[in-house]
């Protein structure tokens, strides 16, 4: 291996790339234990995914039980000392935030949450909150982030203690590639900001806190079983960090795994995100009394408490005209994605995408059938109260009866009227015989005119990436680590079989302190 080029344009002790929870996490942590940090953001504006989250990290007061929960939830996808790692970070991250709230006056709440499922451990946990931030009480957005989301009072809280300790923040100056030394060593990295490349000596340490690849249509053709799956709410995550690890030797875990409901498509090809569905709230099998509303807000954005689950106006059916799941499982913001993977061999293609989301005229005036969510200047949309203005532009259509439904839909109309009248009857019996949705939710398809949408998957966040240890270390294939090479947050999240809500917060923090703290750590290699 030749000698790496030694110039360099810029050097910190340890460089920090992506400015979302992560991110901040990693940079207070490293500034707090004296090393000069450098963190840098490609898009124009910070907080990434976490600043339009829900908000709630998961925590917990037992961490035994956390630790049973995360085993189960992880399915031996993940090794043992990486998830009690997690756990015990679980167990002291309500202090942690609490301590940084000292900062901003920020108001921190643990609100009792059962996990999204009911294996051994689920009543240890708890999201940890900030309930608000007083400097965003009379704000109504935040950077790019239209509407106060819990994420945003977070990453507020975060961006405080960012901004308190002097740590340096490079704005639109995108991470290339790594660099190394002849032993593989990570040396530094190469940018490319205002058009021109510069290379950033860490003298200690490079963090990788740059999220997954959402919005890289190659990489989700690649990784994902599903075709096309939409970008959710954020365009800044494209895999680099993904790329940069693998191009210095890193292995890959979880990267078929993906964090993301169904929702519907603008026919506008420019416009780039999807948009969720109504959100509602969560509940645990077994306990359908015990739900959490994380994440259901107004159209402004602010916390609705909901202790009960929600009516649901729709129903979803396939290319056949029929139903092929429950429209509403436990955690319809996760799962509410795998049935969509289905290929049908004998016909060549995904009989579900697009699927269609179909309801009625008392349906319509219910409430706002979905909702746009971006972290992004450049294009937002203000989903309408009634739903008309989405009649208008096409996002949804209008029939004037279930056959002139399935003729604009390229469905079979037998199928369909079967369809609903199936529905309508199992409503009236309060019973879902054919998937089990639970009886508050059923809403029969009874008054026309009726509408449908086209439904497609959406991805909020990839869990794919870089394996780590529990130092947060970036391992080769043969469990061997990067020197100076960390990640945190969810490129490279631990969850790889059920998602646990509020659990890639977890990681951003925990992960976090233990990337920056441990980066800061390390000797210069100078």
């Amino acid at each position: 291996m030749s000698k790496p080029d030694m110039t360099w344009d810029d050097s910190a002790d340890v460089v920090i790339v992506g400015y979302g929870a992560a991110g901040a996490v990693a940079a207070i942590e490293a500034r707090r234990a004296g090393a000069d940090t450098l963190l840098l953001e490609k898009m124009p504006w910070p907080g990434g995914l976490s600043a339009v989250s829900a908000g709630g990290i998961r925590v917990t007061d037992d961490v035994e039980q956390a630790y049973a929960y995360l085993m189960t939830t992880c399915a031996g996808r993940t090794p043992a000392p990486v998830i009690r790692a997690l756990a015990e970070g679980m167990a002291v991250a309500t202090d942690y935030v609490r301590e940084l709230a000292k900062t901003n006056g920020a108001v921190v709440k643990v609100v009792k949450a059962l996990g999204n499922y009911p294996f051994d451990g689920t009543d240890s946990l708890a999201y940890c909150e900030i309930d608000s931030v007083p400097a965003l009480d009379d704000a109504t957005e935040h950077h790019a982030v239209r509407g106060i989301k819990g994420g945003t009072k977070l990453f507020k809280l975060l961006e405080d203690n960012v901004v308190a300790l002097g740590t340096r923040v490079e704005m639109e100056c995108a991470a290339e590639r790594l660099i190394t030394d002849t032993s593989g060593t990570v040396i530094g990295l190469s940018v490319r900001k205002d058009g021109k490349t510069r290379r950033i000596k860490a003298r200690r340490a490079v963090v990788l806190t740059c999220g997954g690849f959402e919005d890289d249509p190659e990489m989700k053709r690649q990784y994902l079983q599903a075709m096309p799956v939409l970008t959710g709410s954020f365009r800044g995550n494209t895999g680099d960090g993904i790329r940069m690890a693998q191009a210095v030797g890193a292995d890959l875990w979880h990267m078929w795994h993906y964090h993301g409901p169904y929702g519907l498509k603008h026919p506008d090809p420019n416009f780039p995100f999807g948009f969720y569905m109504k959100a509602v709230p969560m509940w645990t099998p077994g306990r359908p009394e015990m739900v959490s509303d994380l994440g259901v807000t107004d159209a402004q954005g602010k916390r609705m408490s909901q202790k009960s689950v929600a009516s649901m106006a729709w129903i979803v059916v396939d290319q056949t005209g029929r139903r092929f799941m429950d429209e509403y499982p436990p955690y319809p913001g996760d799962t509410g994605v795998r049935p969509f993977d289905w290929y049908d061999s004998k016909t060549q293609r995904f009989p579900r995408i697009p699927a269609f989301v179909i309801f009625d005229e008392a349906g319509r005036k219910m409430y706002p059938i979905a909702r746009s969510i971006q972290n992004d200047k450049l294009h937002r949309y203000d989903w309408s109260p009634d739903n008309l203005k989405e009649v208008e532009n096409g996002i949804l259509e209008r029939a004037d009866s279930l056959a002139e439904l399935a003729a604009k839909a390229g469905i079979p109309v037998r199928a369909l009227e079967e369809t609903v009248a199936r529905w309508n009857a199992m409503v009236d019996a309060g019973n879902d015989t054919e998937f089990g949705r639970l009886p508050d939710t059923m809403v029969p398809i009874r008054n026309p005119p009726y509408y449908f949408g086209r439904a497609y998957p959406i991805v909020i966040n990839t869990q794919g990436g870089p394996v780590h240890d529990t130092e947060q270390r970036i391992l080769t294939p043969f469990g061997e680590p990067i020197p100076r090479l960390f990640a945190a947050g969810e490129l490279g999240s631990v969850f790889g079989h059920l998602y646990l809500g509020g659990g890639n917060l977890s990681e951003c923090v925990i992960g976090g302190w233990t990337a920056g703290r441990n980066a800061a750590k390390l000797a210069p290699w100078e």
